[in-house]
Protein backbone atom coordinates (compact mmCIF):
# COMPACT_ATOMS: atom_id res chain seq x y z
CA UNK A 1 0.00 0.00 0.00
CA UNK A 2 1.44 3.33 -1.03
CA UNK A 3 0.79 6.85 0.83
CA UNK A 4 -1.48 8.32 -0.92
CA UNK A 5 -0.96 12.02 -1.39
CA UNK A 6 -2.21 14.91 0.59
CA UNK A 7 -5.21 15.94 -1.44
CA UNK A 8 -7.80 18.86 0.15
CA UNK A 9 -10.17 15.53 0.44
CA UNK A 10 -8.29 13.76 3.05
CA UNK A 11 -6.33 16.99 4.63
CA UNK A 12 -10.45 17.28 5.62
CA UNK A 13 -10.82 13.48 6.85
CA UNK A 14 -7.15 13.96 8.95
CA UNK A 15 -8.86 17.59 10.72
CA UNK A 16 -12.05 15.85 11.34
CA UNK A 17 -10.45 12.45 12.74
CA UNK A 18 -8.43 14.88 15.16
CA UNK A 19 -12.11 16.32 16.08
CA UNK A 20 -13.65 13.13 16.38
CA UNK A 21 -11.07 11.81 18.80
CA UNK A 22 -10.32 15.18 20.90
CA UNK A 23 -14.73 15.12 21.25
CA UNK A 24 -14.53 11.64 22.56
CA UNK A 25 -11.97 12.14 24.99
CA UNK A 26 -13.34 15.62 26.25
CA UNK A 27 -16.76 14.04 26.48
CA UNK A 28 -15.33 11.15 28.58
CA UNK A 29 -14.43 13.81 30.68
CA UNK A 30 -17.83 15.54 30.88
CA UNK A 31 -19.91 12.13 31.53
CA UNK A 32 -18.33 12.04 34.74
CA UNK A 33 -21.03 12.11 37.41
CA UNK A 34 -22.04 15.60 37.88
CA UNK A 35 -19.44 16.98 35.33
CA UNK A 36 -17.12 17.77 38.03
CA UNK A 37 -14.93 19.79 36.01
CA UNK A 38 -16.73 21.32 34.07
CA UNK A 39 -16.88 20.57 30.41
CA UNK A 40 -18.36 21.58 27.51
CA UNK A 41 -18.73 21.04 23.79
CA UNK A 42 -20.57 23.91 21.51
CA UNK A 43 -20.41 23.38 17.66
CA UNK A 44 -20.64 26.07 15.21
CA UNK A 45 -21.13 24.50 11.47
CA UNK A 46 -18.34 22.65 11.02
CA UNK A 47 -16.17 24.12 14.15
CA UNK A 48 -15.83 22.78 17.45
CA UNK A 49 -15.22 24.72 20.33
CA UNK A 50 -13.98 23.11 23.56
CA UNK A 51 -14.47 24.14 27.32
CA UNK A 52 -13.61 22.53 30.54
CA UNK A 53 -13.67 24.93 33.71
CA UNK A 54 -11.05 23.33 35.68
CA UNK A 55 -8.36 23.00 32.85
CA UNK A 56 -7.36 25.91 31.67
CA UNK A 57 -4.76 24.70 29.30
CA UNK A 58 -4.79 25.45 25.55
CA UNK A 59 -5.70 21.72 24.19
CA UNK A 60 -8.53 21.99 26.85
CA UNK A 61 -9.66 25.46 25.26
CA UNK A 62 -9.19 24.95 21.63
CA UNK A 63 -11.25 25.67 18.58
CA UNK A 64 -10.53 23.24 15.83
CA UNK A 65 -12.48 22.63 12.28
CA UNK A 66 -12.46 26.66 11.54
CA UNK A 67 -12.42 27.31 8.10
CA UNK A 68 -14.10 29.87 5.63
CA UNK A 69 -17.61 28.68 6.22
CA UNK A 70 -17.82 28.95 9.61
CA UNK A 71 -16.59 32.67 8.90
CA UNK A 72 -19.21 34.17 10.24
CA UNK A 73 -19.34 32.04 13.60
CA UNK A 74 -15.96 33.71 15.10
CA UNK A 75 -17.73 36.64 16.95
CA UNK A 76 -19.97 33.83 19.09
CA UNK A 77 -17.75 31.87 19.62
CA UNK A 78 -15.33 34.94 21.24
CA UNK A 79 -18.77 35.67 22.97
CA UNK A 80 -18.67 31.75 24.37
CA UNK A 81 -15.88 32.51 25.68
CA UNK A 82 -15.57 35.73 27.04
CA UNK A 83 -18.86 34.54 28.60
CA UNK A 84 -16.81 32.02 30.76
CA UNK A 85 -13.49 34.48 31.34
CA UNK A 86 -11.44 31.75 29.63
CA UNK A 87 -8.72 32.71 26.45
CA UNK A 88 -8.94 30.04 24.31
CA UNK A 89 -6.78 29.02 20.73
CA UNK A 90 -7.72 28.54 17.88
CA UNK A 91 -6.39 25.52 15.95
CA UNK A 92 -6.08 26.62 12.19
CA UNK A 93 -5.09 23.98 10.03
CA UNK A 94 -4.79 24.74 5.72
CA UNK A 95 -7.90 23.32 5.16
CA UNK A 96 -10.55 25.57 3.47
CA UNK A 97 -8.68 28.83 4.64
CA UNK A 98 -8.16 31.96 2.25
CA UNK A 99 -7.00 35.15 2.74
CA UNK A 100 -10.69 36.54 3.89
CA UNK A 101 -10.61 34.20 7.10
CA UNK A 102 -7.06 35.54 7.96
CA UNK A 103 -8.57 38.90 7.66
CA UNK A 104 -11.22 38.23 9.94
CA UNK A 105 -8.93 36.72 12.57
CA UNK A 106 -6.82 40.09 12.42
CA UNK A 107 -9.73 42.39 12.43
CA UNK A 108 -10.61 40.18 15.83
CA UNK A 109 -7.21 40.89 17.46
CA UNK A 110 -5.72 37.27 16.81
CA UNK A 111 -2.45 36.73 15.71
CA UNK A 112 -0.58 33.48 15.70
CA UNK A 113 1.10 32.45 19.10
CA UNK A 114 2.67 28.79 18.00
CA UNK A 115 3.25 25.72 15.30
CA UNK A 116 2.09 22.26 16.04
CA UNK A 117 3.11 19.19 13.52
CA UNK A 118 0.32 17.01 11.91
CA UNK A 119 1.67 13.92 10.82
CA UNK A 120 0.31 11.20 8.58
CA UNK A 121 0.93 7.51 7.79
CA UNK A 122 0.66 4.23 6.95
CA UNK A 123 -0.60 0.94 9.55
CA UNK A 124 2.13 -1.56 9.53
CA UNK A 125 1.38 -4.62 8.72
CA UNK A 126 4.00 -6.45 10.13
CA UNK A 127 4.35 -7.29 13.92
CA UNK A 128 7.14 -4.61 16.04
CA UNK A 129 10.00 -6.62 16.55
CA UNK A 130 11.32 -5.07 20.20
CA UNK A 131 14.10 -4.85 22.54
CA UNK A 132 14.74 -7.95 24.34
CA UNK A 133 14.22 -5.78 27.13
CA UNK A 134 10.98 -3.97 26.14
CA UNK A 135 7.26 -5.47 26.51
CA UNK A 136 4.11 -3.80 25.19
CA UNK A 137 0.65 -5.12 26.90
CA UNK A 138 -2.64 -3.41 26.27
CA UNK A 139 -4.10 -2.04 28.95
CA UNK A 140 -7.86 -3.09 29.81
CA UNK A 141 -8.13 -3.65 33.61
CA UNK A 142 -8.45 -0.55 36.32
CA UNK A 143 -5.06 -1.91 38.24
CA UNK A 144 -3.18 -1.76 34.98
CA UNK A 145 -4.67 1.86 34.14
CA UNK A 146 -3.10 2.90 37.95
CA UNK A 147 0.26 2.34 36.21
CA UNK A 148 -0.59 4.43 33.01
CA UNK A 149 -2.11 7.83 35.21
CA UNK A 150 1.08 7.08 37.36
CA UNK A 151 3.63 7.53 34.10
CA UNK A 152 0.92 10.16 32.19
CA UNK A 153 1.21 12.35 35.39
CA UNK A 154 5.24 11.83 35.52
CA UNK A 155 5.49 11.91 31.72
CA UNK A 156 3.57 15.83 32.00
CA UNK A 157 6.09 17.30 34.90
CA UNK A 158 3.93 16.93 37.20
CA UNK A 159 4.37 15.35 40.84
CA UNK A 160 2.33 11.82 41.77
CA UNK A 161 0.53 13.89 44.18
CA UNK A 162 -1.72 14.75 41.24
CA UNK A 163 -2.31 11.21 39.95
CA UNK A 164 -5.75 11.16 41.20
CA UNK A 165 -6.74 14.16 38.45
CA UNK A 166 -4.64 11.85 35.31
CA UNK A 167 -7.27 8.96 37.02
CA UNK A 168 -10.12 10.84 37.37
CA UNK A 169 -9.74 12.88 33.60
CA UNK A 170 -8.79 9.54 31.61
CA UNK A 171 -10.20 6.83 33.28
CA UNK A 172 -13.05 7.16 30.78
CA UNK A 173 -11.28 6.29 27.88
CA UNK A 174 -10.79 2.45 29.64
CA UNK A 175 -12.42 0.42 27.38
CA UNK A 176 -14.47 3.30 25.24
CA UNK A 177 -15.23 2.72 21.78
CA UNK A 178 -12.73 3.39 19.60
CA UNK A 179 -10.13 3.59 21.86
CA UNK A 180 -6.34 1.18 22.84
CA UNK A 181 -4.02 2.68 25.86
CA UNK A 182 -0.99 0.65 25.73
CA UNK A 183 1.83 -0.04 28.75
CA UNK A 184 5.30 -0.20 27.84
CA UNK A 185 7.74 -1.85 30.11
CA UNK A 186 11.58 -1.54 30.46
CA UNK A 187 13.20 -4.47 32.49
CA UNK A 188 9.75 -5.48 33.56
CA UNK A 189 9.04 -2.34 34.90
CA UNK A 190 5.88 0.19 33.94
CA UNK A 191 8.02 2.80 31.99
CA UNK A 192 5.76 4.18 29.26
CA UNK A 193 2.28 4.49 27.96
CA UNK A 194 0.53 5.24 24.46
CA UNK A 195 -2.79 5.80 24.02
CA UNK A 196 -5.00 5.28 20.06
CA UNK A 197 -7.92 6.22 18.55
CA UNK A 198 -9.77 4.26 15.88
CA UNK A 199 -12.37 6.19 13.75
CA UNK A 200 -15.24 5.10 12.26
CA UNK A 201 -13.63 6.55 8.76
CA UNK A 202 -10.93 4.03 9.10
CA UNK A 203 -8.02 6.61 10.29
CA UNK A 204 -5.99 5.88 13.43
CA UNK A 205 -5.23 8.78 15.66
CA UNK A 206 -1.70 8.75 18.38
CA UNK A 207 -3.84 10.66 20.57
CA UNK A 208 -1.64 10.64 23.91
CA UNK A 209 2.11 9.26 24.96
CA UNK A 210 4.53 9.92 27.75
CA UNK A 211 7.51 8.32 29.39
CA UNK A 212 8.65 8.75 33.33
CA UNK A 213 11.62 10.65 33.19
CA UNK A 214 13.91 8.08 34.40
CA UNK A 215 13.07 6.01 31.50
CA UNK A 216 13.52 8.42 28.47
CA UNK A 217 15.96 7.72 25.35
CA UNK A 218 15.32 3.92 25.63
CA UNK A 219 13.51 3.18 22.95
CA UNK A 220 9.99 2.83 25.04
CA UNK A 221 8.35 5.25 22.56
CA UNK A 222 9.42 4.18 19.17
CA UNK A 223 8.06 0.53 20.65
CA UNK A 224 4.73 1.96 21.59
CA UNK A 225 4.72 3.86 18.25
CA UNK A 226 5.28 0.49 16.25
CA UNK A 227 2.41 -1.01 18.41
CA UNK A 228 0.19 1.15 17.37
CA UNK A 229 0.76 1.10 13.96
CA UNK A 230 0.16 -2.81 13.44
CA UNK A 231 -2.76 -2.29 15.52
CA UNK A 232 -3.96 -0.03 13.13
CA UNK A 233 -3.43 -3.03 10.57
CA UNK A 234 -5.52 -5.08 12.70
CA UNK A 235 -8.12 -2.42 12.99
CA UNK A 236 -8.51 -2.49 9.01
CA UNK A 237 -7.30 0.92 9.28
CA UNK A 238 -6.29 3.07 5.85
CA UNK A 239 -4.29 5.84 7.63
CA UNK A 240 -2.62 6.86 11.05
CA UNK A 241 -2.66 10.21 11.97
CA UNK A 242 -0.31 12.41 14.93
CA UNK A 243 0.03 15.53 15.87
CA UNK A 244 3.64 16.64 17.47
CA UNK A 245 5.40 19.85 18.80
CA UNK A 246 7.41 20.82 16.01
CA UNK A 247 10.55 19.36 15.43
CA UNK A 248 10.43 17.39 18.90
CA UNK A 249 11.54 14.23 20.09
CA UNK A 250 8.30 13.28 19.38
CA UNK A 251 7.89 14.40 15.84
CA UNK A 252 11.57 12.87 15.13
CA UNK A 253 9.55 9.47 16.81
CA UNK A 254 7.54 9.56 13.95
CA UNK A 255 8.95 10.12 11.28
CA UNK A 256 11.80 7.49 12.14
CA UNK A 257 8.58 5.29 12.45
CA UNK A 258 7.72 6.28 9.19
CA UNK A 259 5.21 9.10 9.49
CA UNK A 260 5.02 12.09 7.11
CA UNK A 261 4.59 15.34 7.90
CA UNK A 262 1.04 16.46 6.34
CA UNK A 263 1.10 20.15 7.29
CA UNK A 264 2.26 22.22 9.98
CA UNK A 265 -1.20 24.21 11.97
CA UNK A 266 -1.27 27.64 13.18
CA UNK A 267 -2.17 27.98 16.68
CA UNK A 268 -3.98 31.08 16.85
CA UNK A 269 -4.53 33.22 20.28
CA UNK A 270 -6.02 36.82 21.18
Amino acid sequence: MKLPFLSKELAKRIQQSEIEYLTSRISSIGERPGNPEGVEINQYGQTVAYYIKTMPWGIFNSVKGLGDEDNDKLVEIIEFYDARDRGFQIDLNPTQCSAKLFGKLAELDFRQNGFHSVLYGLPREDKPILQPNITISEVVTEEEFDHYAEIHCLGSGMSLSYKHHFVNNNIGLLNRKGWKIFLGYLNGIPAGVGVMYISEDGIASCALAATAPSFRNQGLQTALISRRLHEAHLAGCELVVAQASFGSTSQHNMERAGLHMAWTRSIMTR
